[in-house]
């Protein structure tokens, strides 16, 4: 069918695909520019960092070449290097004192432990015992004696105690006879049970210091008169020359004690007038210490002497009877009993106190072989 388009629509048409073609290849000519400004310009910037970096690195690398850049890179590795050394010296110089602090503590405590071990050790052998290395109170005298290294066989304890009551006691009211303090003996009893040659402290009483003497003298294992003499030294008692005889056979040490120690009770019995003991006062007070017999040990001096205890016992549980101080002694064997019962219904020996009694009124005619005691 022939078309009905007018020409002037062709015309149109025609325009219109003609200008769209042109605008289409404009727009192509458009951005296939505007792609290689971009592209130009992407590339421009690529190089231009790419330049930059380069130049950057080579001034940098220049920098490091020049000696004195290379001179102080230098310095600060040696200052690092040094301050780790130090740094790390340092705290090993710590690390050390603290090892060497630590070393000191452990050793102080060591040897406070070793020094608590010892002493523990030393009570436990002074528990087994009964007396510790330095004892005086409680030891055999002839051991004190040995200890004590003298030319002189007498405890020394007894010469200091004698030389301080003939120098500041013999005055003193009822000497022997006082009981004394028992804080201030047991005080004194400790003081020479750690140095057996100290002084006596300023201001003792002369009491305190005679019932010291009683004291170290009933604390003896053994009597000066032994068990093995007592009965034949009570025989003896009514004769100088059998008395004499009997004590030759005194151990030496336990001789020339009980000459100084019955020495010392004559000086005092010569100032009776003043201190109200005379011979007869004293040998009731002395002889407790001075003889007794086997198992009847004169303990009521030994409350100022804290012996330690040998441990529970079935003898300790159901103890024998003790005799205290003031018990006297009868002669074992014997049927005679010469004791004589006081009023509290304690016996006293009549043998033991008439034997010290004596040894004082006879005294230089007994202890003729000794070196008698003499005081000015």
């Amino acid at each position: 069918m022939p078309s009905d388009i007018s020409p002037r629509w062709k015309e149109k048409t025609t325009e219109f695909f003609s200008s769209s073609g042109v605008k289409i290849k404009e727009a192509g000519h458009s951005a296939g520019t505007f792609v290689e400004e971009v592209t130009k310009d992407a590339k421009v910037n690529v190089a231009d960092v790419a330049e930059r970096v380069g130049s950057m690195f080579k001034s940098r690398w220049a920098l490091l070449q020049q000696p004195a850049t290379r001179h102080a890179v230098q310095e600060r590795l040696i200052v690092a290097a040094a301050t780790t050394g130090t740094f790390f010296r340092k705290g090993l110089s710590e690390t050390k004192e603290k090892v060497s602090v630590g070393k000191i503590k452990v050793e102080e405590v060591a040897k406070k432990t070793a020094q608590k071990s010892k002493t523990i050790l030393s009570d436990i052998e002074r528990w087994q015992k009964g007396v510790a290395s330095t004892d005086v109170f409680g030891v055999p005298i002839e051991v004190t004696v040995q200890r004590q290294q003298s030319s002189r066989p007498i405890p020394q304890i007894l010469v200091r105690c004698a030389d301080y009551l003939i120098s500041s006691g013999l005055n003193t009211p009822y000497l022997f006879k006082g009981e004394g303090d028992k804080k201030v003996i047991q005080q004194l009893v400790s003081l020479y049970n750690q140095d057996s040659n100290a002084s006596l402290p300023e201001g003792v009483s002369p009491i305190d210091v005679a019932s010291l003497v009683k004291c170290y003298l009933a604390t003896l294992p053994e009597p000066l008169t032994t068990f093995e003499l007592y009965n034949e030294i009570k025989g003896a008692r009514s004769s100088i020359r059998a008395m004499r005889n009997m004590l030759r056979r005194l151990p030496t040490v336990n001789y020339t004690t009980l000459e100084f120690v019955t020495a010392l009770l004559l000086r005092v019995s010569q100032k009776s007038v003043l201190n109200k003991m005379n011979i007869q006062s004293l040998a009731m007070e002395m002889a407790p210490v001075i003889i007794w017999q086997k198992g009847r040990t004169p303990d009521l001096y030994r409350k100022y002497w804290n012996q330690p205890s040998k441990g529970p016992s079935r003898k300790n549980l159901d103890p024998e009877p003790t005799y205290s101080a003031w018990d006297m002694l009868s002669d074992e064997g014997d049927d005679v009993d010469d004791s004589i019962p006081l009023d509290d219904g304690v016996p006293m020996d009549l043998g033991a106190i008439e034997v010290v009694q004596c040894l004082m009124e006879h005294h230089n005619a007994i202890f003729t072989d000794a070196n008698e005691t003499i005081w000015r």
